[in-house]
């Protein structure tokens, strides 16, 4: 009889990270679906819009009595559940898109109001999907490093720390970064919505003061 040759458990584990690195890459060709909304011809991805955020928390974090590694490892983590549930926006909470896509701005020029039971739901909505989504991603990996990334991203969906506060803030600032970007290429105002959606979620006084500088560079008074 012939003896299949043994596997050393080191190389099992590697093949599943490599499996979990391949997975997490096809995140460079999802784009994010507000701008997929608002008609940008070539999206930021889901990467992309990390990978800033990442850089962002490290920088603006070192100015702040923060633990940056941590803070860092949450900005890294807190979209990779995406790539099984989907990228999704306020808008895609019981908002019924016009056909006409010119009617679209009026739209996207305010921000979406919700009552607080509806907040809450679409919240325990979005967590289960996205804690579904992020629980497949990380199913095969050691279970510490499972027990990892699972605690960081709850601790982000709940801004449980103050690092998790910070990193909520970052994405919101990403986020209107990247939006007055598109509005300077394509010459066209921003939608108001960013900028209040922005403002209504940012309060640590660095943050607020480099939103401004933002809004500055791109829409210097005259």
């Amino acid at each position: 009889m012939i003896k299949k040759p043994r596997i050393k458990r080191g190389f099992v584990v590697m093949s599943k990270i490599v499996k979990f690195f391949h997975e997490i890459g096809k995140l460079k060709d999802m784009p994010r679906r507000g701008w997929i909304l608002i008609g940008e011809k070539k999206p930021a991805s889901v990467m992309d819009h990390s990978y800033r955020m990442a850089m962002m928390t490290w920088i603006l974090g070192n100015k702040k009595r923060i633990n940056t590694n941590r803070a860092i490892k949450i900005a890294l983590i807190h979209d990779l559940c995406e790539l099984y549930a989907g990228d999704t926006t306020p808008y895609d909470n019981g908002f019924k898109l016009p056909k006409d896509k010119k009617e679209w701005p009026k739209i996207f020029d305010n921000w979406p109001r919700f009552s607080r039971q509806e907040k809450m739901n679409n919240f325990k909505r979005k967590h289960k999907k996205e804690q579904a989504g992020l629980t497949k991603l990380t199913s095969q990996l050691e279970p510490s490093l499972k027990k990892e990334i699972m605690g960081l991203w709850k601790d982000y969906e709940k801004g449980t720390s103050k690092e998790a506060r910070f990193v909520r803030q970052i994405n919101r600032l990403e986020t209107l970064f990247q939006a007055f970007e598109y509005s300077k290429q394509s010459k066209k105002r921003p939608y108001h919505s960013w900028w209040v959606g922005a403002e209504e979620h940012i309060d640590d006084p660095l943050l607020k003061e480099f939103m401004h500088e933002i809004a500055k560079k791109f829409y210097p008074k005259k």
